[in-house]
């Protein structure tokens, strides 16, 4: 019996989960959400981590039922993601484990989304969709490593939704991203976008830049809603997304995708991905945001897997990175 705590803070989330030979014991979480039409400074994150983690932590504790006596690997985000957020957290794991003289283990943030979508859904090989606010791409296992067949190549899919909520002032609570998609479900009309798909690639700034001149004139000239408007990003994005994920599984000779990261919890891009999938005879597999979404569970599922091949992390190389 192998029991971790994972602590995850690398954006505006901080979680920690504690996983126990692949059963999830805990995995309370807290948002940093900021007004509409603002996004999160790093500082500003950084400080909202700093006044809940220990909060979060024993909470975490509580609710697994166990004491830090139980643990037997303490694992943190190295990276990637907010210097400031991540800083914060590897502080207080550093810190934890050598209190409780307990490993240290850092992990990476995209193997923490992969190997937790995997350990929820049994997905034996997947193609591997990963996207959320700072991330896009597709990466399959190959040859001992996780490969990236297919990225973005200027900003993540989470980070034009979000910043699209901006423009026309969307909520962020619970996430603009979940506020897109519900109105995006009233939408009636498609309005035509760049579509930019570049081989295995993406591209979302022409898209994002295009929309945010073209939304407010629209808008004012009563030539569609704020509905119809969220409805034609996602519709585009997402099918950009399909795309470029059943070309990787042509590659790779495979018959599974797992949609992973916070966007994963759409439902319209997993409808459309499972369309997809229908027509070639694959099988899609996918969280909810009790997973999709930045969590502790999710670092503490990959520290787990690593701790038991016997790794670890040395004190002195307990640093964090934003890529």
């Amino acid at each position: 019996m192998t029991i971790v705590i994972g602590f995850e803070g690398s954006a505006n989330k901080i979680g920690i989960g504690i996983i126990k030979d692949g059963e999830v014991l805990s995995n309370p979480r807290r948002t940093y959400i900021t007004p509409p039409g603002q996004g999160f400074m790093p500082g500003d994150t950084a400080r909202h981590h700093r006044g809940v983690i220990l909060t979060v932590l024993k909470e975490a504790l509580e609710e697994a039922g166990i004491q830090p006596a139980d643990i037997d690997c303490v694992a943190y985000t190295k990276g990637p993601g907010m210097g400031a957020p991540l800083v914060t957290v590897a502080i207080v794991a550093r810190t934890v484990a050598q209190l409780w003289g307990k490993p240290l283990l850092g992990v990476n943030h995209c193997i923490g989304h992969i190997e937790m979508g995997r350990l929820i859904t049994k997905a034996n090989n997947p193609t591997v969709l990963y996207v959320s606010g700072g991330n896009t791409q597709v990466i399959a296992y190959s040859e001992r490593r996780y490969r990236i067949f297919g990225e973005t190549i200027d900003i993540a899919v989470g980070n034009c939704l979000d910043r699209f909520a901006r423009v026309i002032k969307i909520s962020n609570d619970p996430s603009p991203g979940y506020n897109i998609e519900q109105m995006a479900k009233k939408g009636k009309r498609y309005v035509e976008l760049p579509y930019t798909v570049k081989g295995m690639d993406v591209s979302f700034s022409g898209i994002l830049s295009y929309i945010e001149e073209a939304a407010n004139k629209m808008l004012s000239a009563d030539q569609c809603t704020p509905e119809d408007l969220c409805f034609s990003l996602q519709e585009t994005v997402f099918a950009m997304l399909v795309e470029i994920t059943e070309r990787a599984m042509a590659h790779c000779g495979s018959q599974e995708v797992l949609i992973v990261g916070g966007v994963g919890c759409n439902l319209r891009l997993q409808e459309m991905m499972g369309v997809m999938c229908q027509e070639r005879g694959a099988k899609l597999f996918a969280t909810d945001e009790r997973f999709c979404i930045d969590n502790g569970a999710m670092i503490a599922q990959a520290g787990w897997e690593m701790f038991r091949s016997g790794q670890v992390t040395q004190l002195e190389d307990s640093w964090i990175t934003q890529r």
